[in-house]
């Protein structure tokens, strides 16, 4: 039974603004280690950012949630499976919330350009 479901866009060149602004001590406060290297190996990294931040805010929603609602982003990681498919690794905060709500799948899709980026978040439970 989906239980909710969640959807954001970024503008990649705000959120690269963000990162010249702040550098190290954004991504850190938001992303994750393996985010970090992810991104940073592709040339044009804030494309890779904003989908990863579009997904924790897409996530966020789906919870019926938003920034500063008890959900931390960095307990919210985005990290491709075998077959280069994005997924959702929960930790601490949001695990809390996934535990509380009893939800069994996350489901997420990525998609960017130049520009834009985008994420959808579906949340399941039996």
């Amino acid at each position: 039974m989906i239980c909710g479901i969640g959807i954001d866009m970024v503008e990649n060149e705000r959120l690269e603004k963000i990162i010249e602004k702040w550098g190290i001590k954004f991504l850190n406060k938001v992303f994750s280690e393996v985010e970090i290297r992810y991104c940073g190996k592709h040339a044009q990294s804030s494309i890779h950012y904003g989908a990863r931040f579009a997904a924790k805010e897409s996530f966020l929603k789906a919870l019926g949630l938003g920034l500063g609602g008890g959900v931390k982003l960095c307990d919210i990681e985005v990290v491709n499976n075998e077959n280069g498919k994005p997924e959702l690794k929960i930790y601490k905060t949001a695990k809390t919330q996934i535990e509380k709500r009893k939800i069994t799948k996350i489901h997420l899709s990525l998609t960017h350009t130049k520009k834009y980026a985008m994420a959808i978040v579906l949340l399941e439970k039996n």
